[in-house]
């Protein structure tokens, strides 16, 4: 309980017991505590496990699509096209949501897995491209 003080406190006691404070004719030379310099991790992806009912393998795919569409416009950093659904006691049978192909520009198709015609790129009026009818 005796380190509970702010860290201003715990360096101000430091620097007066070094005999550096204001008794010696100024300011402190500079603080005694520095800021790790650990650098700051960079950014990993990590996945959500959302649970619900279905009647059968089609109804919960379509109502997983109409959930991941929903969260991706609440929040636009979601990946929507990582989205995936399996049975809840067997996450090593995901099967993807979207269809992901990679366009000319390097975006992803939007579209449901499996879809027929046009790939598209996200967004309204997204890129069309490959073999539609």
């Amino acid at each position: 309980m005796r380190e509970n003080a702010s860290r201003y406190w715990r360096q101000r006691r430091a620097v007066d017991a070094l005999g550096a404070g204001r008794a010696g004719g100024g300011e402190p030379p500079g603080p005694l505590l520095a800021r790790p310099r650990r650098e700051q991790r960079p950014p990993r992806w990590f996945t959500v496990h959302l649970g619900f009912a279905a009647a059968g393998p089609d109804a919960a795919r379509e109502l997983a699509v109409t959930y991941a569409e929903g969260l991706s416009v609440l929040r636009p950093e979601l990946a929507l096209g990582a989205a995936a659904l399996s049975p809840a006691d067997a996450w090593h049978r995901a099967e993807r949501l979207f269809c992901g192909a990679v366009g000319p520009d390097g975006e992803r198709c939007a579209d449901v897995a499996g879809h027929p015609g046009f790939h598209h790129a996200p967004g309204p009026g997204g890129l069309g491209w490959g073999d539609g009818d």
